[in-house]
């Protein structure tokens, strides 16, 4: 049986589109102790690949770490294979605040040494020994005590575009850094000081919070669930939100917006902006800030050398990456001199600028319903067979095929079975209509539904 993805991520694209179906992007993690890694993880690959679920999940004896993306549909049933689990029973997901049908494009399950790479010797201390978990509405009390110390466990690219008032953000590149570094800033305050941490989506602190209470740290508190539980519950219960800018995310969105403010900027011309981006050279995939204006200038790379690299013809720029460590095999998180205006470390206190309020964008997704049932020459006519839903007069379409292109038309009438007039086809029902150029017999028919 297969246990792993062949499809890229053009095809996955293709699949998820056709299928028109509503995906969430979630998280969970859970500590435990799993004898067998390697059969917990094909378990969990034989059950959700048949549920259509992607993302990127890590298993290890100690417990799992995954983000994911899953038909909402399917929701139940994916809960249901975490269910057959004990240590997974009732477990919290972490829903995204921003939903993205294409957050992930693989199924991928890695078993690990660790879930969360913290450099830690675990038998040299209790990791059950945690530190108190709060919600949003304790966590905004905890950050209003003169006595606490609020810390962010997250790394300084995720910090540049969004933190909490007063944090300190750690200018480090991994978690396993953080640590020592955190540990010895706040020797001090060990004894008489809140302290208060936070990160993503609460694995982070799990461990931590445990690590220095071990330290000698008396009154240790973690914010429940993250960044990303804080948000759902500020929303859901009208609590203002301490947090200011974006939560970094480790998906194809890069980013959750918690509030309009922008607390960085682009890293290429220094205007108010946080959208990261990847560095379109394969050869670097820097991760850095950058502007729409600068994007569009600089075709989403990061320096002028790359920029010349891009627009080489294909094998060229293989020629050039060769014997080198490129693409995901390096791991350069806005570190570079080309970037001018990088700033972490020294969190900003209030924002540089507001999101600007922009017209609603009505999202369409398309849901291939049919497909086209003749050739004809003359090119006033279209004729396809409704292989599933159903469309109605005043519905938008779309006609798509490899010569055809991608061409959208509003029904305005049509013929259903040969009968004229007709307002509603069917599922197995035969249609034609109008139009103004050419349908091909492998052209398929879809219908834009307003999401």
């Amino acid at each position: 049986m297969q246990l792993y993805n062949k499809l890229s991520a053009e095809e996955r694209i293709k699949l998820i589109d056709e299928a028109g179906k509503q995906r969430l992007t979630l998280s969970f993690y859970a500590y435990a102790k799993i004898s067998d890694p390697k059969q917990f993880r094909d378990e969990l690959f034989i059950a959700w690949n048949a549920l259509d679920a992607l993302g990127r999940i890590y298993v290890a004896q100690e417990g799992i770490n995954a983000q994911m993306s899953i038909p909402a549909e399917n929701l139940e049933e994916f809960r249901a294979t975490l269910e057959v689990y004990d240590f997974m029973k009732s477990i919290r997901l972490n829903v995204a605040v921003e939903q993205d049908d294409h957050s992930f494009l693989k199924l991928t399950i890695k078993v690990r040494h660790k879930i969360v790479a913290d450099g830690l010797n675990d038998d040299t201390f209790d990791v059950t020994n945690k530190g108190i978990h709060v919600k949003a509405n304790e966590f905004n009390a905890l950050l209003e005590d003169p006595n606490t110390i609020v810390v962010d466990f997250r790394n300084h690219y995720e910090s540049e575009v969004g933190h909490f008032q007063g944090a300190i953000t750690p200018d480090v590149e991994t978690f396993r850094e953080s640590l020592p570094v955190i540990n010895e800033q706040l020797q001090d305050f060990k004894e008489d000081k809140n302290l208060l941490m936070y990160c993503t989506g609460g694995i982070r602190c799990e461990k931590a919070s445990a690590y220095f209470k071990h330290q000698g740290f008396k009154n240790v508190f973690q914010l429940e669930g993250g960044i990303i539980e804080y948000a759902r519950q500020i929303k859901e219960e009208a609590i203002e939100s301490k947090f200011l800018g974006k939560n970094f995310v480790f998906d194809h969105r890069l980013g959750e917006r918690i509030t309009d403010d922008i607390v960085s900027k682009c890293h290429q011309c220094g205007k108010a902006c946080d959208n990261h981006t990847n560095c379109a050279n394969d050869a670097c995939h820097l991760l850095f800030i950058q502007c729409d204006e600068c994007k569009a200038m600089m075709d989403n790379c990061c320096s002028t050398e790359c920029l010349e690299i891009v627009q080489l013809p294909i094998n060229e720029q293989i020629s050039l990456r060769k014997g080198l460590e490129v693409g995901n095999k390096i791991f350069r998180k806005g570190r570079s001199e080309v970037l001018k205006f990088k700033n972490s470390g020294d969190p900003v206190q209030k924002s540089f600028a507001k999101v600007e309020a922009k017209t609603p964008v009505v999202k369409v997704k398309k849901v291939l319903i049919g497909k086209a049932e003749h050739y004809f020459v003359k090119s006033s006519i279209a004729q396809f067979l409704i292989a599933k839903d159903e469309v109605a007069i005043g519905d938008s379409i779309l006609i798509s095929g490899q010569t055809t292109g991608e061409q959208e038309i509003v029904v305005n009438e049509m013929r259903v079975d040969k009968k004229p007039d007709e307002k509603l086809a069917r599922e197995g029902d035969v249609i034609t209509f109008k139009t103004e150029f050419r349908v091909r017999r492998s052209d398929k028919l879809y219908k834009l539904v307003k999401i």
